[in-house]
């Protein structure tokens, strides 16, 4: 019997993927830049996300290499010439849009381990991730402001809905840095940690939430983000139709059978 092929890994180039069992770790690799984006980091970053969706993950850590975890735009890949400079809605359209909407759609529990800057798109990249952790030498900021721009890359929707009115106007106008830790008393994040712990935590979450039924935390994650825009009716609609899949699965029989005999459920993700 022929043994399923290896997940596809990254070595080298702007974009890296490893993988530990069925944990998945994209690290965004230009460090000397902050890890700002370009096209060519676009481009790397949707291969990586096809390898893992093509390679079975059942957890995604989202990370940067050196000091930052992303900086945003790298502002050197943009035409400034009068006449011909770049359309910053079609950059958009085509790169950073698509991408957040992925990074929300995926059915799989996707961590961002910030362990740096967070600035510009880079926080937000950060917030359109489930669940961050953060070193606490890292900090966030909506530094668009600094250069005459809105927060985008969903900085104007996850912000409010995070921290209210109040915080996400006070950062997205003034362009302050938020620390690591402030961003965890506000709620922003889920957890600030010493910068050491960061990958060990990540991957151990990572790994505890890879073990656990798959369908129902890709369940959880549709219905949660589906609550931001639905009526409560409609939510209540969602969850019946989704407990009513769930209920037919396997992992729901195995929890169930594991509840009873009073063991350690084995999920498989089906």
């Amino acid at each position: 019997m022929n043994e399923a092929p290896a997940p596809a890994s990254l070595s080298s180039g702007p974009v890296l993927l490893a993988w530990q069992d069925h944990v998945a770790t994209i690290t965004l690799n230009r460090p000397e830049k902050l890890n700002s984006f370009t096209r060519e980091m676009h481009a790397a970053l949707r291969t990586a996300l096809d390898h893992v969706e093509a390679g079975g993950a059942r957890a995604l850590i989202l990370t940067g290499a050196g000091r930052g975890f992303c900086a945003g735009q790298d502002l050197a890949d943009l035409d400034f010439t009068p006449g011909r400079m770049t359309d910053l809605g079609d950059l958009i359209d085509s790169h950073f849009n698509p991408l957040i909407r992925r990074l929300q759609a995926m059915p799989l529990p996707v961590i961002a381990a910030v362990n740096g800057t967070a600035a510009g798109a880079g926080a937000n990249l950060a917030l359109a991730c489930d669940i961050v952790l953060a070193a606490r030498s890292a900090f966030f900021i909506q530094a668009f402001v600094k250069i005459g721009l809105v927060p985008d890359s969903g900085g104007t929707w996850f912000l409010p809905k995070r921290l209210g009115m109040a915080r996400a106007l006070g950062l997205a106008m003034t362009g302050d840095k938020l620390s690591a830790d402030e961003a965890e008393k506000w709620g922003l994040i889920w957890e600030a940690m010493d910068d050491p712990l960061l990958p060990e935590q990540a991957l151990a979450l990572a790994a505890q939430l890879a073990a656990q039924p798959t369908r129902a935390l890709a369940a959880i994650k549709r219905s949660m983000y589906a609550s931001a825009t639905q009526t409560l009716d409609a939510q209540l609609d969602m969850e019946r139709d989704l407990q009513r899949e769930l209920g037919q699965s396997q992992d729901y029989a195995e929890g169930v059978n594991a509840f009873l005999e009073k063991r350690a459920p084995r999920f498989t993700g089906r």
